[in-house]
């Protein structure tokens, strides 16, 4: 073979592979992948190297002398356990009994694991930027005896020699376990409302319910916090609110609005046509379908008088 046409047919081959990957890259989910487990590897490095902002405190201060509980209603593994162990164990529930294709299972998994990751990092880079003392701080510092009570002091005071247990007492706000325990659970009560399609008009109610209840388990591990001394209620209710916002975002990432008559279809992988007919059903309007329940119409079929 010429050299020439050698180098042509190597210059196919390449072009070939190079378009292969770019089209595997465009209608897969590996971009999110790759960035879920770089998110990963920041989460853990600020876990890890970041230490909070220690804010100046008086000694006298009785919202930071309560004590500090040695065992805590919701220690960290069984936080894992509720807001990602769950949600897992019911997707595969969900995957053995209702038999739904890869594609929505893939989603819904790859969906809670984002929704779980950002939102530990959020609250983590949050938490050391503001070094809110916890109730129980007092505690934890062991302040050195002499130390003033009704003046500023700072960290250097403490005698504790624990350096987690020290420093995480400037870790307040907001409550990890809140926004972790709501955007794992708060994702999986989305997920459910999505495939039950409860908020269509007259759903039935124990779907309502059952969809509903991971989302008072995620209320009741925030309330623990308060219970444990380890948060106050502005924490917990900023955590709540940052998890379930976070689950939000990464639940309609892949599936469209709750309201929808299909909103229990993720969008196809690389979304296009199919995406804009799913966007045009949820800006419809709602009549009477075959069956005689009400559903959404697409916007194309709904008339003007």
């Amino acid at each position: 073979m010429a050299p020439g046409i050698r180098r042509a047919s190597m210059a196919r081959e390449s072009g070939g592979i190079v378009n292969s990957l770019r089209s595997f890259w465009r209608r897969s989910y590996a971009s999110d992948v790759l960035v879920l487990l770089l998110l990963l590897l920041a989460y853990l490095g600020v876990q890890i190297y970041i230490e909070p902002f220690h804010r100046m405190f008086f000694l006298s201060n009785l919202a930071i002398q309560y004590p500090h509980a040695e065992i805590e209603r919701v220690p960290l593994p069984w936080l894992f356990a509720y807001a990602l162990g769950l949600p897992l164990a019911v997707i595969a529930l969900w995957g053995l009994l209702a038999r739904p294709d890869l594609h929505k299972i893939r989603v819904a998994v790859l969906g809670l694991l984002i929704s779980l990751v950002l939102a530990g990092f959020v609250t983590d880079i949050i938490k050391n930027a503001v070094g809110r003392p916890r109730p129980d701080l007092i505690a934890r510092c062991k302040p050195a005896k002499g130390t003033p009570a009704h003046s500023l002091v700072t960290v250097d005071v403490c005698t504790e020699t624990n350096h987690h247990t020290l420093h995480d007492g400037w870790r307040s706000f907001p409550s990890g376990h809140s926004s972790f325990a709501f955007a794992g659970l708060g994702f999986l009560s989305l997920l459910l409302t999505g495939q039950f399609r409860v908020l269509r008009p007259r759903a039935e109610l124990a779907p309502a319910l059952l969809s509903f209840a991971p989302l008072l388990g995620a209320a009741l591990i925030a309330i623990s916090r308060c219970e444990d001394y380890r948060h106050d209620v502005w924490d917990v209710s900023a955590g709540s609110a940052l998890g379930l916002a976070i689950a939000l975002f990464s639940y309609r990432r892949y599936f469209p609005a709750l309201s929808g008559t299909r909103c229990d279809e993720p969008y196809p992988v690389g979304g296009g046509e199919e995406r804009r007919k799913v966007l045009d059903e949820e800006e419809g309007g709602f009549g009477e379908g075959e069956d005689g329940e009400m559903e959404r119409i697409p916007l194309t079929q709904v008339r003007v008088a």
